[in-house]
């Protein structure tokens, strides 16, 4: 079993890189043929989210423009409980599909909270594109579009996801072994 250490935390191997690519890989070819023809604002969600939408943008075949949101919800391995927005929309989504790039939804708070505040700009849509989804933590109501894999409810980190800022540079996504 392969393990990581990050800060005081072990992490054991639970999504290899190449098992990452594949599932962008479908979710781009979804997305590419759902939305060819529509006026499409990526949104990506720093900092988790960066090496998602850059991998999942790159894949994306049709023109379109991305931009990034930065907001905050989490303090070491779980959630604070408040949604901060900390960088605001500089481009004009009215009318526009707007599809949010998100590295993990689990609880839902921070994308309804997002959601809620991309409303007042007058997007012609919105639409949710997670990475990972944990269904079991899940405690709102609305859809999630696409779902690039469904996990447990286990704190995980890598590939954007981190642990106290740290582990967003592994290329594989591990999961906390409980001590």
């Amino acid at each position: 079993m392969k393990t990581v250490q990050v800060l005081d935390k072990k992490f054991s191997l639970s999504i290899s890189e190449k098992e990452i690519q594949e599932a962008i890989t479908k979710l781009a070819d979804r997305i590419n043929e759902d939305l060819k023809n529509q006026d499409v604002i990526f949104l990506g969600i720093l900092n988790g989210a960066f090496l998602f939408a850059a991998d999942l943008f790159r894949q994306i075949n049709f023109d379109c423009q991305i931009s990034f949101l930065k907001v905050a919800s989490y303090v070491g391995t779980s959630q604070s409980g408040t949604v901060k927005r900390l960088i605001g929309i500089n481009e004009d989504i009215y009318n526009k599909t707007v599809v949010i790039l998100e590295d993990i939804i689990d609880t839902g708070t921070t994308m309804e909270n997002l959601i809620k505040q991309l409303l007042g700009y007058e997007p012609k849509q919105i639409l949710i594109a997670t990475f990972l989804f944990k269904p079991d933590a899940f405690l709102k109501n609305y859809d999630i579009h696409y779902i690039g894999m469904k996990i447990p409810n286990e704190f995980i980190v890598g590939y954007g996801l981190d642990y106290n800022g740290f582990g967003r540079n592994l290329k594989d996504i591990y999961t906390l072994i409980k001590e």
